[in-house]
This record gives structure tokens, sequence and C-alpha cells, in this order.
């Protein structure tokens, strides 16, 4: 595998890579000079689909006592691969289900096995122990985090952590301490699947095609609107810390999950819980739907669903209709939130394994795509 980097300045030297390559890539100076005068050749990865690289050993959700709703959303979330965003007191578990989401989704097929790897190639990532990716990203950065760090960028344009987890899982802990710049610069990479960075010496494009998962508390204490815990903030900082979060940036994330504080008696229930594999394969039944629909399409998965596609793949039934109608007529959701109930609808009833979106996938995909839980609850603050 080829690390690319710059561009190349003589034409002749570039249409010789492309031919050698079969691609547009862009190889870093010195491992190519060193290829070509046979001072160090680049050895060939034989790649064997049965052969795991990185750990195997995922984090599973048997481990996971309780929140049945939640994990019947993340659920939802990897079938169609939509973004999400956790709401939570500390403690309920966030982190701990987002850690996990990679053990539920699909195995990567070999064009994202390439292009994954191929980003990694370029920060010279890649181990002689584990010369390509073959296990979908997860990455994890923290809120200190620069826009360019986030989106990539420098002197040099870099890949920065989206695409480095490109094809997989990019987990963005408490969001509301990310920079409000730093957050913003998120919406056209997760609108595109690519980001676009700009330089006088030239301009990259790198890939960002990521399922993007975030968490946050509800209020600075973290205890805003807990059933047994009173919040210590004001109500202008919980309206402060809450607005951090654009209403744009919150249009993008398909699914709002609550995360309530987990009860004891499910705690020291010795009951087993689902494990990720059974999760796994209602998911890859569900893809496997996608897949065949979007045939020749470029589209992977339901949150990839175009405009033009949207009406003839998420066909409703009269009640559906109904529902959905009215919903959008009495919460006021914008024609993007519009959008996201349909294709949330339509991953629900593709996990059914039901051509048509009936009423009880309308019902389902509204209460996860509010954000109900963002506006201040009627609970007392103290």
């Amino acid at each position: 595998f080829f690390s690319f980097f710059f561009f190349f300045k003589q034409k002749t030297a570039y249409e010789m890579l492309r031919s050698l390559v079969g691609s547009e890539m862009c190889i870093r100076d010195r491992e190519l000079i060193e290829h070509l005068s046979k001072k160090r050749v680049i050895k060939a990865v034989q790649f064997n689909e049965e052969v795991k690289y990185e750990n195997d050993n995922f984090l599973d959700f048997s481990q996971v006592k309780g929140q049945n709703i939640a994990k019947r959303s993340l659920e939802i979330a990897a079938a169609g691969g939509h973004n999400v965003l956790l709401i939570g007191p500390p403690g309920t578990g966030k982190s701990m289900l987002s850690k996990r989401i990679p053990s539920i989704l699909p195995e990567m097929c070999f064009d994202e096995i390439i292009e994954t790897t191929g980003v990694y190639s370029v920060l010279g990532n890649l181990k002689e122990d584990i010369p390509i990716i073959n296990k979908r990203p997860f990455r994890a950065p923290h809120h200190t985090i620069s826009p360019a760090g986030l989106v990539g960028g420098g002197n040099v344009p870099m890949p920065g952590e989206i695409s480095l987890a490109h094809n997989g899982v990019l987990f963005l802990d408490e969001l509301p301490e990310f920079g409000r710049f730093t957050m913003e610069v998120l919406r056209q990479p997760i609108e595109d699947g690519t980001v676009t960075i700009s330089r006088a010496s030239g301009t990259l494009t790198y890939p960002s095609c990521v399922m993007l998962v975030a968490a946050m508390n509800p209020c600075p204490c973290g205890y805003f609107g807990h059933p047994k815990r009173n919040c210590t903030c004001t109500e202008k900082e919980v309206r402060k810390y809450l607005s951090k979060i654009s209403g744009p940036l919150l249009d993008r994330l398909d699914l709002h999950i609550e995360i309530p504080p987990v009860e004891y008696d499910k705690l020291q229930s010795q009951d087993k819980e689902e494990s990720s594999h059974k999760i796994k394969e209602r998911v890859n039944k569900a893809r496997n739907l996608q897949k065949e629909r979007y045939k020749n399409t470029g589209i992977k998965c339901n949150a990839q669903i175009t405009p033009a596609l949207l009406n003839n793949t998420c066909k409703l039934s009269g009640d559906a209709n109904k529902i959905i109608k009215r919903a959008f007529e009495n919460m006021g959701l914008s024609a993007r939130a519009y959008e996201r109930v349909l294709k949330v609808a339509r991953t629900i009833a593709d996990l059914d394994l039901s051509d048509r979106i009936e009423g009880i996938h309308a019902l389902e995909s509204i209460r996860s795509v509010s954000y109900t839980h963002l506006t201040l609850p009627t609970k007392r603050i103290v």
C-alpha cells in the first residue's frame, strides 16, 4: 500500500503512477523514490478476508445491563447508518453503549477496506502487523481538539479524526464542551461524506462517511430532569448549556436518545442480555435489503437517501401518513426533520422486513428523532 501525500508537479510522473496503481493517488515522495530505486521496496499486501488484522474482541452489548430502549435505538441507527445523539445524566451508560456500536455494524466490504486503509496510509499509521484496516474504526477525540484536528488541515493538508473514522464511528463525548466552531465545521463533511481542504499549495479531498455518535449531559451539573437527584443549575445556565448545540447540527443527528438512570434491580439481575451477535444478524438483514434497493445508485444505507429517491423508497401506509402529518403540524418539524422521520421509519420497516412504512414504524421514528429532551423539563430546579 502506498501512502499518498503530495500532488506531483510533473505530469509524466503522475501519469506513470496512475497507470501503476489504477487510481488518482498522490504518493509520499520519499517512499516512492526509495521504492522505484529499489532501496526499500514496498511489500504488497496479500488480502485475505478471513484474516482480521484489527483486534476482533469487540465490546459486547450483552455486557450492558438494562437500557433496552437505548439498545433498540442504536440497533436502528446501525441498520440505517444514522447519526445519533445520546442525552442523559452521568453514569447512565452513554459512553459504554457508544463503544459497543462497532460490534453490531456490518462487516466492511473490500472497497470500504481500501478506502479506510488509504486514509491511515496518508498519516503513516499502518503497521507491519496491521497492513490493512478491515475492522470499522472507532474514533473518540477529546473535546479540546481543534477544528483542523477534527476535519483535517495544516500547512500540508492532512486528514482529521472524521476521515480516520471513515466507514466507522466518530464518537464525540460531552458534545457541548467542544468549541462552537469545531462543532459547526462538522456540518458539511457529515452531509457530503467528504471534506475538502484548500491551501495555497493545492486542494485535497478526503473521505468522511461516518456514523456520528454524540453524547451529552442535559446540563452543566448533569442532573437536569433526573428522577431522584436535584439539579443545581439555574434556568439561565441550563438554557445557555443547551444552546451550545446549534439547530442545524441537531438536524443532522437523526436519532435523539434519552438515556435514563439504570434501576438497581436491572443491575443485580442475572438475566442474560441480548448479545451483539444477535443484534448484528437483524442489522445485516436490514442492510441487505438496502443494498438490493439502492443497487447502482451509489447509496449504501437509508441515511444517505437523496430527496429524489425519498418518495419512491419511503412509501407510507394510510395510518403512517396521518401520523407523520399530525406530527409535522403539531411539533413544527422542519423539512430536514421530516426527511429524517421518513428515513428512520424506512429503517425500522427494514428491520421488520416490511416493504411499506406502517403506522407503528412512523410512531417509533417520531419518538426517536424529536429533540424534546433538549427543552426545559417540568421538574423543579433548585
